[in-house]
């Protein structure tokens, strides 16, 4: 090679070298970091419909399914999955290379020929190729064998789809759940919290007449302390349910993706009566639970990718097939054809995958059984979520019904008080301490109507059925959410038996006997896999007749249980209770 090609090639091999090794870890800037900050506090808010008007319940409930941050990060997942499953479905295409090139050089590529019999040179040096020369070629190439692996591998991406979808489901039913606590503990902060601040104030004022009337000598020493104490009880239990309200509107605005501190009005709405559940045997709630809970859901989609995994081993053993058609261009003017056609065929065996064969399989294997212990851990898990729902929903009802008694015996008490009440000032502290009472009752009848406003969505959601209606919840508006959302729930509450679908060894009535259930209701027990998936064809169920009058506070006859697995948590012992 000549100098002044030489060293300029060099040079430039020395630089990319050296440029390479100095790379180094560039920290982003504070401008960048800024930048980057501003972008995201701007961006998290900005697609939500604009609060123009009170919000209720079903309104909190809709913005959340499309705003919460937290289902949206599902839902891209979701979104990933379905690309990764569009890009797998080119994996089997054969494939078109189009390849070009030049090459030079500075002396001709010429050579001579030497006999092997006697060493002579038998030909003068000659070349049959040009000092500079352009290629070029278009192959397509089909290896049958990667076909047969890229649809293994298309198929289990297209479960994995399915399963991402279940998760996104667990999302959205906890979602729910989480929002219909906070809107009634916001509730309940809204209406109790200016009322619990002025009688705390109230009993300050009571505790300084206390003290006065103790230091004047018109009551005992014991008196006097003994109520100061009561007032100090009262006072510090008014405060601890204070801390805990004073969150909820905090947490049900971080709920519907609303900057901590907006302001908004929830819908004035008050405390109804329990809400009613289906009925049924403990068999068929937990096949139903089992058929249609996400995390089940999603276990057999793995073992579904896990089995296909077994032919994908299978395949990738078996000896490649490779055909291939090109078109080739050549610019050497010595060839006397510069341009053509190839074809052909070539059969290749990678002998090692045969050995590794027994290897991948014991490892299938080994996936499969964990994937079934795992599945019968979760059984387990789900039989006993949708006891303990049932449970947790008879103990948040009974505590409801003994909250709202404890609060009627001390409304009548207190107006018994002021019926009586004396004009010297012990019998103005006396009132004020059973109006503390009376509020700080109030407030925990609300709060325990929140829990088991909680628990009730709990027990649908130990159920695997959607907390939600099917339909497209990116494509619908919050009111229309909120309007279907309505008419799902108020079924609920009114239907008397859950419909096991076609399948289960307890099939539930048919439709026209006592106690079934009306056709809307069947889709209750439908597992949805996307809501993009479902929005042409489900509709939400029709509301009943009452519905508008109904509200918040609707509630159906409680469902008396077969007793089976629920016996413990029957709502008909409740109610004897």
């Amino acid at each position: 090679m000549s100098n002044r090609l030489f060293f300029p090639l060099a040079l430039a091999a020395w630089a990319l070298t050296a440029g390479g090794c100095a790379l180094k870890p560039e920290p982003m800037t504070d401008d960048q970091t800024s930048s980057f900050a501003a972008d995201k506090l701007g961006r998290v808010v900005a697609d939500n419909e604009p609060v123009s008007r009170p919000i209720d319940l079903y309104e909190a409930i809709a913005r959340a399914l499309k705003y919460n941050l937290d289902q949206r990060v599902e839902l891209m997942q979701q979104a990933l999955r379905e690309r990764e499953l569009e890009l797998s479905t080119y994996q089997g295409l054969p494939s078109l290379v189009l390849n070009s090139g030049y090459t030079g050089r500075d002396r001709v590529n010429a050579s001579s020929s030497e006999s092997v019999l006697t060493g002579a040179q038998s030909l003068v040096p000659s070349t049959s190729q040009d000092r500079n020369m352009g290629v070029a070629d278009a192959t397509l190439s089909w290896n049958i064998l990667d076909f047969g692996l890229s649809y293994v591998r298309a198929r289990q991406a297209a479960d994995q789809v399915l399963a991402q979808a279940e998760m996104r489901r667990k999302v959205l039913n906890r979602v729910v759940e989480d929002v219909r606590t906070a809107y009634w503990r916001a509730i309940t902060s809204e209406r109790m919290m200016a009322r619990l601040r002025t009688l705390e104030h109230r009993a300050q004022n009571a505790m300084a007449n206390s003290r006065e009337l103790f230091e004047a000598k018109q009551t005992s020493p014991v008196e006097a302390l003994t109520y100061q104490r009561e007032l100090v009880e009262i006072k510090r239990e008014a405060q601890r349910i204070e801390g805990e309200l004073a969150l909820a509107r905090g947490q049900l605005a971080s709920l519907m993706n609303l900057p901590p501190g907006s302001k908004f009005r929830l819908v004035a709405q008050n405390v109804g009566a329990a809400p009613g559940l289906p009925s049924g045997s403990g068999r068929q709630l937990v096949m139903i639970a089992l058929q249609n809970r996400p995390e089940m859901r999603e276990i057999a989609y793995k073992v579904r990718v896990n089995e296909r995994e077994t032919d994908a081993a299978l395949l990738e053993m078996l000896p490649g097939f490779n055909v291939f058609l090109g078109a080739n261009v050549d610019s050497n003017s010595y060839l006397y054809n510069q341009h053509w056609v190839g074809w052909g065929a070539k059969a290749s065996w990678n002998l090692l995958k045969v050995f590794q064969h027994p290897a991948k399989q014991q490892v299938v294997d080994a996936q499969a059984k964990l994937l079934d212990e795992r599945a019968l851990a979760i059984t387990m898990a789900v039989m006993t979520q949708v006891h303990a729902s049932r449970v947790r929903y008879t103990h948040a009802r009974r505590e409801f019904a003994t909250s709202a008694q404890y609060l009627d015996v001390q409304r009548r008490l207190l107006g018994q008080i002021r019926a009586s009440q004396q004009t010297d000032r012990l019998g103005e502290q006396t009132l004020i301490r059973e109006e503390m009472n009376t509020l700080v009752a109030e407030v925990k009848r609300d709060i325990a109507f929140a829990s088991l406003q909680n628990a009730y969505a709990n027990v649908y959601a130990s159920l695997g059925l959607d907390a939600y209606p099917p339909v497209s919840i990116d494509e619908t508006s919050v009111a229309g959410l909120a309007s279907a959302l309505r008419k799902t729930w108020v079924a609920r509450g009114s239907f008397k038996q859950i419909r096991v679908r076609p399948g289960l060894d307890a099939v539930a009535k048919a439709e026209g006997e006592p106690g079934a259930a009306p056709a809307a209701v069947a889709s209750l027990a439908r597992p949805a896999t996307s809501d993009a998936a479902t929005s042409d064809a489900a509709k939400p169920e029709a509301a009943t007749p009452d519905a508008a009058k109904l509200g918040l506070a609707a509630a159906a006859p409680t469902a008396v249980w077969d007793g089976d697995l629920f016996a413990a948590a029957s709502p008909a012992s409740a109610s004897r209770d």
